[in-house]
């Protein structure tokens, strides 16, 4: 299935792949990948046990990426080991790895769906035609039930911060 219209890119229609996710559904199975001593591996089961917001961004080499994954870097800080955050691209694994370590992110797991694209896939976030994650960001609950979703209608402008972080700590 595919989702003609869903979003644009600097005001072009684009389409995405899958199907979107709803508030009151379970998370979507997804593996993602990050690079720590090796390749590691982050899945949604991963997640369970504590809440968890999943910024998704189109790459991370772009400004209002760069910009989304700060701010939020920056206010999980305070939320400590309450919570995961977790910032998902196709970027691959050792270009977020440098930017991490260049800009001093390190309160979110910056892992890369490059691999089989199943996160863009599973959660309908993949842009057919750019074969880039579209923006976004979830808030899942302790159990793995989504909470907070939004897809950000046009790729190249930032997600609602205060609504995504107010469901997230709603759930602490």
């Amino acid at each position: 299935m595919s989702r003609s219209g869903a979003i644009t890119f600097k005001g072009n229609s684009m389409t995405l792949a899958g199907e979107a996710v709803a508030v009151g559904q379970s998370a979507p199975a997804f593996t993602a990948h990050y690079f720590k001593d090796g390749f590691q591996t982050l899945s949604n089961e991963c997640l369970k046990g504590k809440p968890s917001l999943i910024s998704v961004i189109p790459s991370i080499d772009t400004g209002v990426c760069q910009t989304q994954t700060k701010r939020f870097n920056e206010e999980v800080a305070a939320l400590g080991d309450a919570v995961n955050a977790v910032t998902i691209s196709l970027d691959l694994p050792f270009a977020q790895n440098r930017w991490c370590g260049a800009e001093g992110v390190e309160n979110l797991h910056v892992v890369s769906d490059y691999q089989d694209r199943s996160f863009g896939n599973n959660w309908g976030m993949l842009i057919e035609e750019l074969k880039l994650l579209a923006r976004g960001a979830f808030v899942i609950d302790a159990e793995g039930v989504v909470q907070y979703a939004e897809v950000v209608g046009e790729a190249t402008e930032e997600p609602n911060y205060d609504a995504a972080l107010e469901s997230l700590k709603g759930l602490l």
